[in-house]
């Protein structure tokens, strides 16, 4: 599971993952929104029946509902999209992220290009559960996500997972972006979105370090609510979620 943290560093990528704040870096347990984290346990550990496979791969809109035709979403700080990453155009730019120390303190994916590489193709290469993301607001990459199924994720050990619960892990990318709460607004936005694209979907999850206090309050800002502490490989956790029936009310 990736992390979970706003405004700091959330870790992300398959399997359980720190994460960094949402003004700043995160990743999964995935799900969170700026962090990071070493993890044992990796989301692609969870293996789908091959006849479940095969059914995505024919008339199935997919474990995510075909996230790149998700579309825009108007916010208070602009038009904000994920852009599903393409290794040859964001690599040089998410590992640069990821060497931010304020971003490597949760997420650990600080080090040599190859790192960042290996944990975007991980997820590239799956079976669709997790799919990392840039987010683009007006037109400028500023920030990095990872949307994922929770419910297929080794996070869903840890918590009462409910059928197609989505979750999310985030990090913003820029020093200049960060504390003036944008990691609020666009978690907001990206959890509306997944509530909207996958009518399935009853509720988004998160779970950014306890020790990131300003992804916590984003999530909190953004709609979530704190549901419980969770021991996660790496880290210990808070598990954020937003219900579709309290959206309107939170």
């Amino acid at each position: 599971m990736p992390p979970t943290d706003a405004n700091t560093a959330t870790r992300p990528g398959p399997g359980l993952h720190p994460g960094p704040a949402p003004d700043s870096p995160a990743r999964a347990v995935p799900s969170t929104a700026e962090g990071g984290g070493t993890d044992s346990e990796d989301t692609l550990d969870l293996r789908l029946p091959a006849g479940f496979l095969a059914l995505l791969a024919t008339d199935v809109p997919g474990l995510l509902d075909q996230l790149h035709a998700w579309g825009s979403a108007v916010t208070s700080v602009g038009c904000f999209r994920l852009a599903p990453v393409r290794v040859e155009r964001d690599l040089p730019l998410v590992h640069h992220w990821m060497n931010d120390p304020a971003v490597a303190q949760y997420w650990e994916l600080a080090g040599p290009r190859s790192l960042t590489e290996d944990h975007l193709r991980a997820q590239l290469d799956g079976d669709g559960r997790s799919v990392p993301c840039v987010g683009v607001l007006d037109g400028t990459p500023m920030s990095y996500w990872e949307i994922y199924r929770a419910d297929l994720d080794p996070l869903a050990r840890h918590y009462p997972a409910r059928p197609h619960d989505t979750g999310i892990h985030l990090l913003v990318g820029g020093a200049a972006d960060r504390g003036r709460g944008l990691g609020s607004v666009l978690l907001r936005a990206v959890a509306d979105l997944i509530l909207d694209r996958r009518p399935a979907c009853s509720r988004v999850v998160a779970e950014p370090d306890l020790r990131n206090t300003s992804s916590v309050a984003a999530f909190l800002s953004a709609g979530f609510r704190y549901e419980a502490e969770v021991d996660l490989p790496g880290k210990r956790a808070a598990l954020m979620i937003r219900d579709r029936l309290l959206r309107d009310a939170m």
